[in-house]
């Protein structure tokens, strides 16, 4: 089982300057994520930047679900506006 802020620490050490909230129930967890590191790269390679950060707990089974928002600075301000 993990505690959202686990899973926080594992990609703000990852992603640069990342603005990260996670929620969860110790299995399933939900992550919005702003980030430069983005930029210029479509949803799936976002994604799969963020599951790399995340393999080995997703291996291992600690980790059993993560649905995630993955923005850019810019796309997080205009959601602001």
């Amino acid at each position: 089982m993990m505690e959202p802020e686990a899973i926080r620490a594992l990609l703000q050490a990852g992603l640069k300057d990342a603005d990260i909230e996670v929620i969860g129930d110790g299995r399933h967890f939900q992550a919005r994520i702003v980030t430069a590191d983005f930029e210029g790269l479509p949803l799936l390679k976002r994604h799969r930047l963020v599951y790399d950060l995340l393999q080995a707990h997703i291996d291992s089974e600690v980790l059993h679900a993560i649905s995630m928002r993955t923005l850019t600075p810019a796309q997080a301000a205009a959601e602001k506006d």
